[in-house]
């Protein structure tokens, strides 16, 4: 009867971290929003340059910090569109970022007054040395940016889609490592293809392993003879670069770079 009850408590166990962790994180989507359209958050999250320099944008999750300085927009962008598509409107809680997604919850805090404030993610930028965010007007006049022009702040993801995560959950699931976050990269690196399934999933669990930050997922295609093909890719890479300096660090030589 103990065993019984043991084996019971043990599945129960798994079970309630299998929910919990599964529900807290997301990763590898283009998600619609109801402010941007999955095509939207697909393009927003390719590489772009600007003024000669390239950026990238990447994954964050919740819990993310970044130190810089800050800026604010106003009537000279107000009803231009942004670049999820929304409509600027400087009475908003929005601000623009140069590589954080779309829809991303982000609190401002002004490091030289104490103030802060919490504004949604819907445009790039600001292109200027230094600055890490442009606040819309009114987040910016909560921090006191219509007096200073700009001011030192830091910034913490805080959430996605409108929803805010409140502190103390966010420092809990920092230390039991469940914080939801949101993979956006579609560089992919292609480690082998098989006619038959069984060779690919071995391909999957060996690569799979090698660095945990990249899913390993496999996908099916037909040939032209009507057979399938399965090919491993190895998903989550931030950039063209990263995905060539993990096949170079591994030596695959037969590996290449894949976009979906």
């Amino acid at each position: 009867m103990r065993k019984i009850i043991s084996f019971f408590s043990i599945v129960v166990l798994l079970s309630l971290i299998f929910l919990f962790t599964g529900c807290s994180q997301r990763s590898g989507s283009y998600e619609a929003t109801k402010y941007t359209s999955k095509a939207r958050h697909k393009a927003t999250m390719r590489s772009y340059t600007v003024l000669g320099k390239r950026y990238h944008p990447t994954f964050v999750e919740v819990g993310d910090r970044m130190k810089g300085i800050s800026s604010w927009y106003g009537p000279n962008f107000h009803g231009k569109q942004t670049s999820n598509g929304e409509r600027y409107d400087m009475h908003g809680q929005t601000a623009a970022h140069k590589t954080w997604p779309m829809d991303t919850m982000v609190r401002v805090k002004n490091l030289d007054n104490g103030k802060s404030t919490i504004v949604r993610i819907n445009d790039r930028g600001p292109f200027v040395k230094g600055r890490i965010i442009d606040c819309s007007y009114e987040a910016g006049k909560k921090l006191g940016l219509d007096r200073t022009g700009i001011a030192r702040v830091e910034i913490q993801v805080v959430g996605f889609a409108g929803k805010v995560t409140p502190q103390e959950m966010i420092v809990h699931q920092q230390r039991t490592n469940t914080q939801e976050r949101v993979m956006i990269s579609d560089f992919g690196v292609q480690v082998g293809a098989f006619r038959r399934y069984q060779g690919a999933q071995i391909y999957k669990h060996r690569y799979g392993s090698l660095d945990r930050r990249y899913r390993p997922i496999v996908k099916r295609f037909e040939n032209v003879d009507g057979a399938p093909l399965y090919r491993v890719w190895l998903m989550g890479f931030r950039s063209e670069e990263e995905a060539r300096d993990f096949i170079a660090s591994f030596h695959l030589e037969d590996a290449f770079i894949i976009r979906q």
